[in-house]
């Protein structure tokens, strides 16, 4: 015997109805994903605009704290990101 769940009927495949079920317990998971990659990869840009402004020189007491956001939105994503990714494996 399986324990894999029975498609309602005959108008899905097993397959299917697994996704299906899947999409129903966390609705959005991969536009949540998406979202979180994005905010990490604009926040890394930022920060690197942010390091090249220290190295430059320029306005340093402006630079540093905007550098501290940029680092915590890349930390504050990743740590978003993780903890879907452990929702989805429970």
């Amino acid at each position: 015997m399986t324990n894999s769940p029975k498609p309602p009927g005959k108008k899905f495949s097993t397959e299917k109805y697994k996704r299906l079920q899947a999409e129903a317990n966390a609705p959005y998971r991969g536009l949540r994903k998406t979202i979180y990659v994005v905010f990490a990869a604009s926040g890394l840009m930022g920060a690197f605009v942010m390091l090249s402004k220290l190295a430059a020189g320029t306005n340093i007491g402006e630079t540093l704290p905007n550098l501290g956001l940029q680092v915590g939105i890349v930390a504050l994503m990743v740590w978003l990101f993780r903890l879907d990714q452990d929702k989805k494996e429970k």
